[in-house]
């Protein structure tokens, strides 16, 4: 089952609370307790119904001639009604597994009830820059010849663009320092596909109310990701894991690609709000009592990076009506944005509890059978790294200071210096 029905059956009006904290509709914890009855009863019926008919079945060799034939029209009849029966349970089974897709994950004690501007901040680390004059992410890139967005309008469209020369050595350089922080870490590191399955994309929560943001390449029944948290979601899909040593971790290096549907006007300049990027994606597989310390530990590693990169940032506890529909709990690190004078996404880690391994069936094994485990995700650098670095490092002369963490990776450079024209 997608959802956990026993759960929905013993404390519905907590479910009901997770909706509502969500500003999603609580009408479906009736429905899905309806369709659950409805189930349980068709079945039963079906079930008392064979079961009549193999007795008679039994009985039917011997039995004398004069009832035999009573006997064979009564079997007759009974599975004219086996048949139907089945249907009928088979049909509210179908309904109930429609139903339980339709909630979201159960919202976690704790978290801010609300929509986006609801959030909780945590904590703030870092000073803000003092800077006398404000260069966006846009000009500083270009001054560097580091961005050109009006080549990539032209080759692509809107929300397109290169990265060039310093640019896309900047870009590799910290998405590898990300994944090198991710190998020290312990996590196993992989490159994904970008393009899965519907029932990958659908397992992992991706195809509800934001499915629109999703790109689908019809000819293939394929869509491409928004994240590689997908990819390695469905990389142990139906299997039953071995978590005896801890969490399995992997950190998947993919590009991602979002339509960015309804951003119409929002972030149009630049580099912030793109149709494709890359990143490097934290995944983890975990015992359900283990995931709150686990969602901590993804939590401390993006903020290791942040830290690496010399990034002013704010933690936040996201609120339950932002969370996407399988995230139980969400923190994002939203670093300083000089040019907007307001903070900017750089990281999400959710915890997905047994959300997204309920539907892919991702189990392990106990003394008592088999259960779903718990996944969680967290970013750890993406090409969005780029607009806070180039911001909150700038100096008057429209050059660049490197964080040293970096430098190893830009052949020791400090400074990134604006190209003559």
């Amino acid at each position: 089952m997608v959802l956990d029905l026993r759960l929905i059956r013993e404390d519905p009006d907590r479910v009901r609370a997770s909706q509502r904290a969500r500003g999603e509709s609580e009408t479906v914890v009736d429905d899905l307790l309806a369709a659950d009855e409805s189930r349980r009863s068709s079945l039963a019926e079906f079930e008392r119904l064979r079961a009549e008919q193999k007795r008679l079945g039994k009985l039917i060799p011997k039995a004398a001639p004069e009832e035999k034939q009573e006997l064979l029209a009564t079997t007759r009849e009974l599975a004219t009604a086996v048949k139907a029966a089945e249907a009928a349970a088979d049909d509210a089974q179908a309904r109930l597994n429609e139903l339980a897709r339709v909630p979201s994950n159960l919202v976690l004690d704790g978290v801010p009830a609300g929509g986006e501007n609801d959030y909780a901040v945590i904590r703030e680390v870092g000073e803000k820059p003092s800077l006398e004059r404000v260069r966006d992410h846009l000009e500083l890139g270009e001054g560097l010849r580091a961005i050109d967005t009006e080549r990539g309008a032209k080759v692509s469209g809107a929300r397109f663009y290169f990265l060039t020369g310093v640019g896309a050595q900047l870009e590799l350089a910290i998405l590898n320092h990300g994944m090198a922080t991710a190998v020290a870490a312990g996590f196993t590191a992989v490159i994904t596909p970008t393009l899965v399955r519907p029932e990958i994309m659908g397992g992992t929560g991706f195809l509800g109310a934001h499915a629109d943001e999703v790109y689908r390449v019809d000819a293939d029944d394929l869509y491409l990701v928004g994240t590689s948290e997908v990819a390695l979601a469905g990389y142990h899909a139906g299997e039953i894991l071995d978590l005896s040593d801890g969490p399995l971790r992997y950190a998947g290096w993919s590009a991602c690609y979002r339509r960015e549907a309804g951003s119409y006007g929002k972030d149009t300049r630049g580099i912030i709000r793109v149709h494709q990027f890359h990143k490097v994606e934290m995944f983890s597989y975990c015992h359900e009592e283990d995931a709150a310390d686990e969602h901590a530990r993804l939590l401390g590693w993006e903020e290791q990076m942040l830290g690496d990169m010399e990034l002013p940032y704010r933690v936040i506890d996201v609120a339950a009506g932002d969370l996407g529909s399988s995230a139980a709990r969400k923190f994002d690190c939203e670093a300083w944005l000089p040019s907007q004078d307001r903070w900017l996404e750089l990281t999400s880690t959710s915890n997905c509890t047994t959300f997204q391994a309920r539907r892919l069936g991702v189990r392990e094994r106990t003394d008592d059978g088999t259960r779903p485990v718990a996944t969680l995700n967290g970013t750890l650098a993406t090409t969005r790294w780029i607009v806070a670095l180039l911001e909150n490092h700038q100096q008057p002369d429209g050059s660049v200071h490197v964080p040293k963490a970096l430098r190893p990776y830009l052949g020791g450079r400090e400074l990134l210096e604006p190209v003559a024209t």
